[in-house]
């Protein structure tokens, strides 16, 4: 059964869900959509994707990319700038400290 976490959780570590998806290289929407939630992101919807990935794209940290689909449509492939892989870097730095010095208060037990 799929967990169902509260939205402020998500809303706070999507954009760094979605860089780090896209520093393995370009992809597609849906199948940043299943990468997340095969890493336990709980359900997404293209509805909150593609906005973030437009806020992204002004912000010259995605480029896109139209490519040809396999007897389908095609696909808008979204890529990491050199401006993103580094906010990435920071970001995703930055996060961990704060889990770091967070998770020892927020877990501990209760008196």
């Amino acid at each position: 059964m799929e967990e169902a976490w509260p939205t402020e959780w998500l809303r706070g570590v999507l954009e760094l869900g979605v860089l780090r998806v896209l520093t393995e290289g370009a992809e597609y929407g849906y199948a940043i959509i299943t990468r997340l939630e095969a890493e336990g992101f709980g359900t997404i919807k293209g509805g909150t994707l593609y906005p973030l990935l437009t806020r992204l794209e002004q912000a010259g940290m995605v480029v896109t990319e139209w490519r040809a689909g396999q007897g389908g449509p095609g696909r808008k492939y979204f890529a990491l700038t050199a401006a993103g892989h580094l906010h990435f870097q920071q970001e995703s730095a930055r996060w961990n400290a704060f889990t770091r010095r967070t998770q020892p208060f927020i877990c501990q037990e209760t008196p």
